[in-house]
């Protein structure tokens, strides 16, 4: 069964003034070739793409259910989804994990 209230939120093209109130250039970087990838994510994630394609299909979708998006979109994956990311085009991107964990702060 598909977990339908897990929804990847796609923006395109955002404003440089929400990028920059995200702070995006100071986020890790990741990238990755052409192919298809099994993906969990065990927390929230927040990318944008500064290269790349990709079609994302949530597992338990069919095989026409498909969320797309590409260079210049800020995308929002919710935590515990589980998906194959299918990248026709090699992906360059900036991304950040929410700290859903209990805020344990480092003050002990």
């Amino acid at each position: 069964m598909a977990d339908s209230n897990l929804r990847i939120t796609v923006e395109t093209n955002p404003s440089e003034s929400r990028l920059s109130e995200l702070n995006i250039k100071c986020w890790p970087k990741w990238g990755c070739s052409p192919g298809k990838y099994q993906l969990k994510f065990d927390a929230e994630e927040t990318c944008y793409l500064l290269k790349g394609k990709v079609k994302v299909y949530t597992k338990g979708s069919s095989e026409t259910e498909c969320v797309e998006f590409g260079a210049g979109d800020l995308v929002i994956i919710p935590k515990g989804l589980s998906c194959t990311w299918d990248v026709s085009l090699a992906v360059d991107k900036y991304y950040k994990f929410e700290s859903t964990a209990s805020s344990s702060s480092s003050s002990s």
